[in-house]
């Protein structure tokens, strides 16, 4: 079967696609049939008999898309070599599209298409032709598959799929910046001409911005982007196919680009100067007044802090946090009378400046803040301020005058200031001030050596208004005179040996002086009048010696104690009496405690007696009862012994006389019972939880003649030819773990050597 491509009009591009293609067919018969629009068939190769195979010219067919003819346009040709022009061959198609959208003439076998066909939508169809005898259906021939491709035309415009586009760039930008980037998509086939190669434009903004004509990369055109003066661009971005050829479809976008901030403004005062007014007796810290300076910038760009540069002395600046603004403050008290304006100059700097921009300038400001201070009605203030000393002499008369303190009022008005003294620090009124003048006279006569300083507060208040009122301090130094005599330190009482020598020292004298003059004291001392004819005692004035002592009783008179010393002695007497018996009582309680303790320790406890005595018959050299009553023990008090558990003295003694009839076998019947004993004492033992865990070894070595027991000692046991079995102790558990050693048989071998 051979397919033909022939179409009226297009018959020029579909032959050029038929050459175009011939080469990816393949040619098998040695004879091929076509025909041409008109219908003309031609023929070629051998005209012999021999039989001939169908020759392949094409398997697939073109129609160009979006056709707007009103008849049904024609694609191409199928035809087979055997239809000979009789009409007994019936063409048929099958596949997409078959009967609706392509339709064929069963008799000549040309194929139409009856719709309006869009590449976009579908590139191509695959359909299969059918040769068939026209009366019996039958095929004639294999089924042949084709393709019909819908060629491509420019019928689709370039789209912005993402579009509008917002991009930013900051401002000051050096030109050719990359702001952003812009893409758009043709649905036409790239692969053939040119209908999908796009490329890029500005149509409006390219003063600003450029784009790239074919990576539709926005950039900046311009250096001088300013935010402030214009915060955001909106450009028209247009794409044409065709490469921009005549004749190319077109889209375009809108493209939208914010200028974002830098820091490239200082900060502004709107003001070069505030006025503010503050009372003079406002607090320190009191906020006089608030200024702020404005930035043309936005965010972090505008944070700013503030700072005094002038008038620092007595007022302080701070940063609002939230507001930006510069609150100026009282640092010092303020003085209307000593100055009554202040010019505060504050500075306004921002924090963060970027080094790229310093060559633009200062990126700080200044304004002055005048403070007007207003003057309040204020107490009289004393001179000095801290308060005065005063002196006056102990002798001085009544109404004498001890000194004068000083106030004014520190208003312009300068009112008289009225002066008292403070009672509750002079209730004896010793002192008395006058109320004009503040002059302080003596009221009492002074004694120093009674009260030698006097403190006393005075008042000063506006004689027109008393609540204005301020105090002071005032020190009043009482100055000593020598009116009082030397007295006797201590009183004397002397004695002396009656045979004294002539010229011994009897006892020495001191004396004070309640006075204190200036260049201290110097007593001169001499015996009184009466005394003075005396023939048997001369004074000396400041000599020493040694006191003589006669006896013991004149020694005792002249070592006598006063008694502030005797009772410091007898307390301390008194306390290491308590101390010793602190010490005996505590070494008496540690002592019983110790005891206590030894008495409830019975781990390990061995009772030895090694000395050799007279036997059993000789009770005088040791107790025997600490023998014969070891093995009493008190019974378990939680568990029940059982009728047959018994102290073993008597159960040992009953044993021997019961068995002294019976023989050796009435013996062993008696070491059973002993073991049941043990066993039994062992489980009382483990059950009661108040008996202590230690294994207690007792050692019985006495000797005697006549003794009614047997020996005991171990060592004899293992001499003679026992037939006792101890086996059973090594089953009793680590506790017996070395009884059980004791009682092991004994090897041959150890035996032997």
């Amino acid at each position: 079967m051979t397919h033909f491509w022939t179409a009226g009009p297009w018959a020029p591009l579909a032959a050029l696609a038929l050459l175009s293609c011939c080469g990816f067919g393949s040619c098998e018969a040695s004879r091929t049939s076509g025909s041409t629009s008109e219908g003309n068939r031609q023929e070629q190769g051998p005209s012999s008999l021999e039989r001939v195979k169908r020759g392949w010219v094409w398997n697939q067919f073109f129609v160009v898309e979006e056709y707007t003819g009103t008849e049904p346009l024609y694609v191409g040709k199928i035809h087979t070599d055997s239809d000979e022009g009789e009409g007994n061959i019936k063409y048929t198609i099958s596949g997409e599209g078959a009967g609706s959208i392509f339709i064929i003439d069963e008799l000549t076998g040309d194929i139409h298409a009856t719709e309006r066909l869009d590449r976009e939508e579908k590139a191509f169809y695959t359909l299969r032709a059918q040769a068939r005898d026209r009366l019996s259906n039958d095929p004639l021939e294999p089924e042949s598959e084709f393709v019909i491709k819908v060629q491509d035309i420019n019928d689709s415009e370039p789209k912005f799929l993402e579009g509008p586009y917002i991009g930013s760039v900051a401002e000051l930008s050096p030109i050719g910046t990359s702001v952003m980037k812009v893409t758009a998509s043709d649905a036409d086939d790239p692969t053939y001409g040119s209908s999908a190669r796009v490329v890029y434009s500005v149509l409006d903004g390219e003063k600003f911005f450029t784009v790239d004509r074919h990576t539709g990369i926005i950039m900046t055109a311009v250096a001088d982007l300013d935010r402030e003066t214009q915060d955001r661009y909106e450009l028209v971005v247009k794409a044409t196919d065709m490469a921009g050829q005549m004749g190319g479809l077109s889209g375009s976008t809108t493209v939208t680009i914010v200028i974002t901030d830098v820091n490239d403004n200082p900060p502004r005062f709107p003001q070069k100067m505030y006025q503010f007014s503050v009372s003079e007796g406002a607090a320190m810290g009191t906020p006089v007044g608030r200024v702020i300076a404005t930035d043309a910038d936005m965010g972090d760009n505008t944070d700013m802090s503030y700072l005094i540069k002038e008038g620092g002395d007595l007022f302080k600046v701070s940063t609002d946090v939230e507001t930006q603004e510069a609150v100026v403050s009282i640092k010092k008290p303020l003085d209307f009378e000593s100055k009554r304006t202040h010019n505060v100059v504050v500075e306004a700097v921002n924090k963060h400046v970027d080094p790229r921009l310093v060559d633009l300038g200062s990126f700080r400001d200044q304004t002055i803040v005048r403070v007007s201070v207003s003057d309040i009605d204020e107490p009289p203030i004393f001179q000095p301020a801290e308060g005065t000393i005063m002196e006056v002499q102990e002798d001085a008369k009544v109404g004498a005058l001890v000194g004068v303190v000083t106030a004014r009022d520190p208003d312009v008005k300068n009112k008289p200031v009225r002066f008292s003294i403070d009672r509750t620090t002079d209730q004896e009124m010793i002192f008395h001030i006058d109320p004009d003048s503040g002059a302080i006279t003596l009221g009492k006569i002074l004694d120093r050596e009674t009260a030698g300083w006097h403190n006393i507060t005075v008042k000063a208040v506006e004689a027109e208004n008393h609540t204005m009122a301020s105090h002071s301090a005032v020190s009043i130094r009482i100055l000593d005179v020598n009116d009082n005599p030397p007295e006797l330190a201590t009183p004397y009482e002397a004695s002396i040996c009656e045979d004294a020598k002539p010229g011994q020292l009897i006892h020495t004298i001191s004396v004070v002086d309640r006075d204190e003059p200036q260049t201290g004291h110097r007593f001169y001392f001499t015996l009184a009048p009466e005394a003075s004819s005396n023939r048997h005692f001369t004074l000396w004035d400041v000599k020493e010696g040694a006191i003589q002592s006669c006896n013991a009783t004149a020694y005792v008179m002249s070592a006598a104690l006063s008694p502030g010393a005797l009772i410091a002695l007898l307390v301390c007497m008194l306390i290491l009496i308590v101390l010793v018996l602190l010490i005996l009582t505590l070494k008496r309680h540690r002592k019983g405690q110790r005891m206590a303790e030894d008495e409830e320790d019975m781990r390990d406890n061995v009772i030895k007696y090694n000395d050799e005595g007279g036997g059993e018959q000789d009770t005088q050299a040791y107790d025997m009862s600490a023998l014969r009553n070891l093995y009493d023990f008190p019974e378990a008090k939680s568990c029940d012994p059982g009728p047959d558990l018994r102290p073993l003295p008597q159960w040992v003694q009953a044993s021997r006389v019961a068995g002294g009839a019976e023989g050796p076998a009435a013996a062993m019947a008696d070491f059973s019972q002993f073991k049941g004993y043990i066993r039994k004492k062992v489980e009382q033992a483990d059950a009661d939880l108040s008996v202590p865990p230690y294994d207690s070894f007792q050692t019985y070595a006495f000797e005697g003649s006549s003794s009614p027991a047997l020996s005991l000692s171990s060592i004899h046991t293992l001499s003679t030819a026992s037939e006792q079995d101890f086996s059973y102790l090594s089953d009793w558990g680590p506790r017996f773990r070395q009884l059980a050693g004791y009682y092991a048989p004994g090897n041959p071998e150890e035996e032997g050597s």
